[in-house]
């Protein structure tokens, strides 16, 4: 592929490095008020988006076409850049997307403070160390 589809994916890259470093800090906090929480899922789904979309660009770089978060997860998963756990894991926010959308409700909200500090962060900083590592040994 061009150098501009190797720019954009790094582009992308450090897109997604700037928002997950702001999840990190929130996932750090304590405890939330109710304010803070829907900051908290905001910079989740912020981070979330820019991580597949740094996977899809990615994968357009190396000769892969993926349009939605799904084929790029998976396609991303057959290319050897997550494991099948962390795969699944990033599946499993497609399918919790009403808990993620509806945090005025306080059930849904701490629910989805539990699921991202616990499950979701985690797998996006794993996701984002290869991804580093793979722009570093980019000849």
């Amino acid at each position: 592929m061009s150098s501009s589809d190797e720019n954009r994916w790094q582009q992308r890259l450090e897109s997604f490095a700037k928002a997950l470093h702001q999840l990190e800090a929130a996932c750090a906090l304590g405890r939330y008020t109710d304010l803070e929480r829907a900051g908290l899922t905001q910079l989740f789904s912020l981070s979330y988006e820019l991580a597949w979309k740094t996977l899809k660009d990615l994968l357009y770089y190396e000769g892969f076409e993926a349009r939605t978060p799904r084929e790029a997860i998976r396609q991303s998963f057959q290319a050897g850049y997550l494991a099948e756990a962390d795969t699944e894991t990033l599946l499993d926010v497609l399918h919790q997307r009403n808990v993620l959308a509806h945090i005025y409700d306080k059930d849904n909200a701490m629910k989805a403070e539990e699921m991202i500090r616990t499950r979701y962060a985690p797998v996006l900083q794993r996701l984002h160390t290869f991804l580093q590592k793979r722009h570093y040994d980019d000849p």
